[in-house]
């Protein structure tokens, strides 16, 4: 399968956006981090710009109405065949859809919902743009994980809307499933309880790869972002919780030397 044709398998995670206040300041810091350059996206929902890496897409930042106060944060995008019908399975199963189903232009079909838990992510049904065009290299999305309180009742949402398969670690302290889509391991969910930040609540978690994690976690601080879990080793790399200068929360990670 090409990397493209796995990306529009339906409920694989395909994109990641952003939508910020100061879009100016928000490209300069992303691109002093990642070496993104920007062109313009569609612009249905106000001012957006796509990030760019070795001129191929990798994610896209908006900027919100002056009058909008949403929370600042990045959004993962799961592929669909059909947003309307998904839209609609989405409501079934007691989730809620809080924009669109709405066109990007010529780019594809896009709603934003959350799941029962009150995690928000978004749909995607690719036209011209087919999602992230680049993985496996520093600045790119290489992980999405949901984390929340438990994963039991929540997994059955996205099972039901998504046709994930999952497949739990079994340990008695630690709560964590991984969705597959045709056998391969595409996201996961991670049950933290009590742990769950009380001013986030459930939420999806990107993670960009990077070369260094100790040395993006120290730019993040130079460019006014945040360290809020320091550099630490993990199964799937040396890892770090930064957030940007307008809060919006992500995951830095050096994969294993394969």
């Amino acid at each position: 399968m090409t990397e493209a044709a796995a990306r529009r398998t339906p409920g694989a995670p395909c994109w990641v956006s952003l939508i910020v206040h100061d879009l100016t300041a928000t490209q300069e810091f992303y691109s002093r981090l990642f070496d993104w350059e920007f062109r313009p996206g569609p612009e249905q929902l106000g001012p957006y710009v796509r990030a760019l890496l070795c001129g191929k897409e990798v994610a896209g930042i908006g900027q919100l109405p002056p009058d909008q106060h949403l929370p600042i944060a990045w959004t993962t995008y799961l592929a669909t065949a059909d947003a309307d019908a998904t839209a609609e399975s989405i409501r079934s199963c007691g989730g809620t859809v809080a924009v669109g189903p709405l066109d990007a232009g010529d780019a594809g079909r896009l709603l934003i919902a959350s799941d029962p838990s009150g995690a928000v992510f978004g749909v995607w049904q690719a036209a011209e743009h087919l999602g992230t065009a680049l993985a496996g290299t520093p600045g790119t999305p290489v992980w999405n994980e949901l984390v929340t309180r438990e994963t039991a009742s929540v997994a059955k949402f996205y099972q039901a809307v998504f046709g994930f398969g999952t497949e739990a670690v079994v340990s008695a302290d630690f709560d964590y499933q991984t969705l597959h889509i045709q056998g391969r391991p595409v996201a996961a969910l991670h049950g933290v309880g009590h742990a769950l930040p009380r001013d986030r609540g459930p939420h999806w978690m990107t993670y960009f790869q990077v070369a260094d994690t100790d040395e993006a976690a120290a730019r993040v601080v130079e460019l006014g972002g945040h360290v809020l879990q320091p550099p630490r080793e993990a199964s799937s790399g040396r890892l770090a919780t930064v957030a940007d200068p307008e809060g919006a929360v992500f995951t830095i990670v050096r994969p294993p030397a394969s």
